[in-house]
């Protein structure tokens, strides 16, 4: 028997196994290097991408001369462009890749810590309320705004009312900003948002109103705001304000808004 023939025809075991790890690591990092670009706007560049790419394909394959040209001057100018255009979510993805993180599962609250969460939200915002105390927090969903979290200080602490009232007494370091709550827990403090610039908003409107807006516009994220001045508990979603909300009727929202969320983005957003 030609033992050269069969090692021809079958595989040696060992490449196999090598090739299916291969794939397997080359499909992992895929994988998390587009849930990193996930509802961003890098998303959006990458479809673009991938349209060019077909159709670059059909030009080629349809023999046409002048479009195989643009297309390939196009090819140049993107191979320039991507690396400053993709730049933080490349950021993101190796900090995530040196800090182990890309490997580690996220858990995600259960439905009773969902019910503790809102309710420590609400119950923090009344007591804000009651005492004229500003305050802006921001539950992110689905959309990444990572942008506007870098601005903040890094907290990864349990949601409690007393320590949201604590951050937002008067005077203190991280007062002025906005509080980001992702994966159920304290985030960031001290985040600078967007500002709206919608012309149809009440002139009454402070900047902790415009910031709670202007994140809802730019994403879908939620944004609960405490107005200094009169005490009103608002809540802003996909650019929509709504207004004069007590305790109970707050956290009736957010359990609506984020009833679904779970696991698949349950307050996401920082990864």
């Amino acid at each position: 028997m030609d033992f050269n023939f069969l090692s021809g025809v079958f595989a040696n075991p060992w490449d196999i196994i090598r090739s299916l790890i291969d794939i397997s690591i080359v499909a992992y990092l895929f994988y998390r290097l587009l849930g990193v670009i996930r509802g961003t706007r890098a998303e959006q560049l990458l479809k673009g991408v991938i349209f060019l790419l077909v159709f670059s394909s059909l030009a080629l394959l349809l023999k046409l001369e002048m479009v195989n040209w643009l297309i390939a001057k196009l090819w140049l100018a993107i191979a320039i462009a991507l690396p400053i255009v993709f730049q933080p979510e490349l950021r993101r993805f190796l900090e995530q890749l040196g800090s182990r993180s890309l490997f580690s599962g996220r858990s995600y609250p259960g439905i009773e810590e969902k019910y503790n969460l809102y309710q420590e939200i609400a119950n923090a915002a009344a007591i804000l309320s009651r005492n004229r105390v500003g305050a802006l927090i921001v539950l992110p969903r689905n959309s990444d705004i990572e942008e506007y979290l870098d601005s903040g200080i890094r907290l990864d602490a349990l949601v409690s009312s007393a320590l949201l009232i604590n951050i937002f007494v008067p005077n203190t370091p991280l007062h002025d900003g906005a509080v980001i709550i992702a994966h159920g827990r304290i985030d960031r403090a001290g985040c600078f948002l967007p500002l709206s610039d919608n012309p149809m908003l009440d002139m009454e409107l402070g900047t902790r109103h415009r910031a709670g807006l202007g994140i809802s516009e730019v994403s879908d994220a939620a944004a609960v705001i405490v107005s200094e001045e009169t005490g009103n508990i608002s809540m802003a979603v996909a650019g929509n304000l709504n207004r004069y909300l007590d305790e109970e009727s707050l956290k009736q929202m957010l359990s609506g808004l984020f009833a679904d969320d779970q696991p698949a983005g349950f307050l996401k957003g920082v990864r």
